[in-house]
């Protein structure tokens, strides 16, 4: 199975923030293998701009070594990658000054696609976005990207929103998810939408539950000061796995469009019943022989930030109503993954006996690692000696389905910058789903600040406390266990 790759149109892409990190680890990387794929044109053309004093030829020094670091195996094509060094620039730009502005349009060519990567700090993207149609440099066709976090309330949402609407509109603005550019979660509509098969139990007759779990190994690392403001309920739960609760529960969209794929997720995140206290876990990471504590990471001896957060979610539809969803994540835990799980009910009744024990249908959809999908199945176990029941999986994880092109499958910032460039907004986030969202948020986490609840401790690569255990052994279910 080999992949189409359909190029692009010419176009002009800045990235603010072409210095910082992640444009080194994820954006430029990812860029290279567009161009060496074909998929980015001879004509386009990219722009570094930061406050860094530098000249363009050491900006491409930047990119080059950027590229052998995060992604060594391209760097290889080392043909490619001098062609594609040549359609790099830079200049240095006072974001909050009138210094570089003029430099950078004189960059820009007429005529062609302009999209302008926000890789900074939220608080700079309106400054940004004013400076842009000041200096004239953004037409009624170029688009803007904007990184979480996308405020750290409702009301700081708003602002923000308001703050880019005074300059863009909705349809310029591409707020980057990069989970919904994993392929595995586009698969996922494939699935549910293109196939007879699931779609008819797609609801609460036949699922029992719903799990959505993203475990992470690592600790906060260098993100200590700005992950004790947020936590993992504002730095996963608000966004990332709320994503994918929506891809998992929305309707079917009149057709693959846009706005009418976001409509229906903005339907879903409007069902959501508020959680109670009761359905909600939180944890710190405590100290291993190896690692640090969370508070010792943070350097704040009494934080009450959570680096762990499950819960018990309920969407009152007629689709879903009574289903619950469990969704969790955390930071240092037994291994990294990220999971969603739908488990069907049991059979109303077994012809089998209590012998055959029970059995029941999952559909496993892995988005990291070993990226790909499994539905187990019940089937005898082969040999003599009565009718022994086991589970085998139906599996069809990328790398041993599509062999070598699994290699080949695009990073998910490179699916979506393409996107920005094709005008394409299904993959990102609307203004009013990102405050719905917030909506749904702010009572949970005002909640626990006003009981003044403590996170429970767990240890460094565990599940997480027991108290999360706890909250599904309550409802007579179990969470599956997080391995590679």
């Amino acid at each position: 199975m080999v992949s189409r790759v359909i190029p692009v149109d010419s176009f002009d892409l800045v990235i603010f923030g072409g210095t910082g990190d992640l444009a080194r680890r994820k954006i430029l990387p990812g860029l290279f293998r567009r161009y060496a794929s074909g998929q980015m044109p001879d004509e386009g053309r990219i722009i570094g701009a930061a406050r860094s004093d530098m000249t363009c030829d050491e900006f491409r020094t930047m990119v080059k070594e950027a590229v052998e670091e995060f992604d060594p195996k391209s760097a290889k094509d080392t043909e490619n990658l001098e062609k594609f060094l040549e359609r790099v620039f830079y200049v240095a730009v006072d974001a909050k000054g009138d210094g570089g502005w003029k430099e950078l349009g004189d960059l820009l060519r007429p005529d062609m696609i302009r999209a302008f990567y926000f890789s900074v700090a939220p608080s700079l993207f309106g400054t940004i976005a004013e400076r842009l149609k000041t200096f004239e440099l953004a037409d009624d066709d170029a688009r803007i990207v904007v990184e979480k976090p996308f405020g750290k309330d409702l009301e700081t949402a708003r602002a923000l929103n308001k703050s880019l609407a005074e300059h863009f509109h909705e349809g310029q603005i591409y707020r980057i998810d990069h989970y919904l550019g994993k392929e595995t979660v586009q698969n996922l509509m494939a699935v549910r939408f293109g196939n007879m098969l699931f779609e008819p139990l797609w609801n609460s007759q036949y699922v029992d539950h719903i799990q959505i779990t993203v475990a992470e190994t690592v600790g906060v690392g260098g993100r200590g000061s700005y992950y004790d403001t947020s936590g993992a309920m504002r730095d996963m739960v608000q966004n990332h796995l709320m994503q994918l609760l929506c891809l998992i529960a929305m309707e079917p969209p009149a057709k693959f469009d846009p706005d009418a794929v976001r409509d229906e997720k903005l339907k879903v995140i409007r069902a959501l019943d508020p959680v109670e206290p009761h359905h909600i876990v939180r944890g710190q990471y405590s100290a291993s022989e190896k690692c640090a504590s969370y508070r010792e990471d943070v350097e704040n001896p009494r934080s009450f930030t959570e680096s762990f957060v499950a819960m018990r979610c309920e969407i009152s539809n007629w689709r879903w109503a009574g289903t619950p969803f469990y969704m969790r994540t955390g930071k240092r835990l037994k291994a990294r993954t990220s999971e969603i799980a739908v488990v069907f009910k049991d059979a109303p009744h077994s012809i089998f006996g209590a012998e055959a024990g029970v059995h029941r249908n999952v559909l496993t959809i892995r988005l990291q690692p070993n990226e790909g999908m499994t539905l187990g199945v019940t089937i005898k176990e082969p040999g003599p000696g009565g009718m022994r029941l086991v589970d085998v999986p139906l599996d069809m994880t990328f790398a041993e389905a599509l062999g070598p092109d699994a290699e080949e499958v695009p990073d998910a910032y490179e699916r979506l910058i393409m996107d920005v460039i094709r005008g394409n907004q299904t993959l990102f986030m609307r203004g009013d789903e990102v405050e719905a969202a917030w909506a749904w948020t702010d009572p949970i986490i005002n909640g626990w600040t006003n009981r003044n609840d403590v996170p429970k401790p767990y240890d460094t690569g565990s599940a997480g406390p027991d108290d999360a255990l706890m909250l599904m052994h309550r409802d007579g279910r179990r969470w599956r266990e997080i391995k590679e």
